[in-house]
């Protein structure tokens, strides 16, 4: 039941936010992100809590005109919140009755749960739905990215989780740097990390509990990346201020990195025994020579060496340079992806070998579609915390 001292904690372009919703708000924030508050934070979480229902209201107000100007429904409903609180409780091994009910022993309601959830999907698709369909990201920064991602590939990478603090949202950087420095200690004192950063964080990563994946130098930027090389698998940084916020920054595993470059390898082949005459040698190198000029990619040498009687055509692997056999050895560190070798004799046979993939080792994986999806959301977050600033700027916020 709502209090019966129930008063404004602030109104939002005359929207009102109850004390009562603050308390709730309050108290959701301290269950789903683990951290426990003292008397001497207890403000700087009630204002945090006041922050994300100040945004919730201006995120659900503007969203209530587009949907008028626009004549299009944007707001989640009813069923696509339960869906959702479905989703939640069984990430906590449990049923939307039992989730509800744990949170019901706790004092909160359950609308303050959907009230939250309503505003969160209902925002992140109307940022998707609005920028993410005329966002173009451009093949040039892809390859920029993996060839970032290649040339670093000799250098240490880093598996992180992330905060990010919003200078903006937080009311300055020092604001952001003291929210940072005490949610350092709640996680020190026990609070998950990923519950901390799907509640505080406003990086791209914050639905995925703050997870970056394996990241290398020059993803971050340069103050973290100065912080990443001081720490140790397991270790917690100290809040890093950047241009925009603040970062926390778990360190969840560590790779050095490797200067032997690795490729993929496929052949045509002749079997012949080291006793060969020169006759028999010459009459295969003139057959391969003849499959060879018939082949038009490392798609098609299996099916196209195989139509020749005496062929085997195979996929070798892939294999580090530096333990292939010296025969193999210095065709691929010679040709480029795509080329092909002349015919290498060995002890068993004559082989025309293609260069079908060649990378780093130890470099993360630099798959075309996982980089565009994470400069995608990289710049999606940035939209979505400009839209939000300007919302903020326009509108007439009073706090009580």
């Amino acid at each position: 039941m709502r209090p019966m001292t129930e008063s404004v904690a602030a109104i939002v372009n005359d929207d009102i936010i109850s004390t009562y919703d603050l308390a709730q708000r309050m108290r959701l924030l301290i269950a789903t992100s683990g951290v426990q508050p003292t008397q001497d934070t207890l403000p700087e979480f009630q204002q945090e809590a006041l922050r994300s229902l100040v945004d919730e209201r201006l995120q659900i107000q503007e969203l209530k005109r587009v949907q008028k100007d626009q004549k299009i429904t944007i707001i989640a409903t009813d069923d696509e919140i339960q869906e959702e609180l479905t989703g939640m409780a069984q990430q906590n091994n449990l049923k939307p009755e039992g989730f509800l009910a744990a949170l019901k022993s706790q004092g909160i309601a359950s609308d303050t749960l959907y009230e939250q959830i309503r505003a969160q999907m209902s925002w992140q698709r109307w940022i998707r739905g609005r920028y993410g369909t005329r966002l173009r990201i451009g093949e040039d920064q892809i390859k920029a990215t993996q060839a970032r991602l290649i040339a670093a590939a000799s250098k240490p990478q880093y598996e992180v989780s992330e905060v990010f603090l919003d200078a903006g949202r937080a009311g300055g950087m020092d604001a952001a740097v003291k929210g940072a420095t005490q949610l350092v200690a709640q996680i020190q004192q026990g609070a998950p990390f990923a519950a901390v950063a799907r509640q505080f964080s406003a990086a791209s990563t914050a639905a995925a509990g703050g997870e970056a994946g394996w990241i290398s130098q020059g993803e971050m930027p340069a103050q973290v990346d100065a912080v990443l090389d001081q720490l140790r698998p397991g270790q917690l940084s100290q809040p890093i201020p950047v241009k925009d916020g603040v970062y926390i920054i778990y360190l969840r595993d560590k790779r050095s990195g490797s200067g032997q470059t690795l490729v993929n390898l496929k052949q045509a082949a002749i079997a012949l025994p080291a006793t060969a005459t020169d006759a028999d040698v010459e009459a295969a190198r003139v057959k391969l020579e003849g499959v060879k000029a018939s082949i038009k990619d490392c798609q098609t040498l299996e099916a196209t060496a195989g139509k020749t009687p005496g062929v085997v055509a195979g996929d070798l692997g892939e294999a580090e340079i530096s333990d292939l056999s010296p025969e193999f050895k210095d065709a691929a560190q010679t040709l480029k992806v795509g080329q092909l070798s002349s015919p290498i004799r060995t002890k068993v046979g004559l082989h025309v070998l293609a260069v079908c993939g060649k990378r780093s080792a130890g470099a993360a994986q630099a798959d075309h579609d996982q980089i565009e999806s994470r400069l995608t959301g990289q710049q999606l977050s940035m939209i979505s915390r400009r839209y939000m600033r300007d919302l903020r700027t326009s509108a007439t916020i009073e706090t009580r």
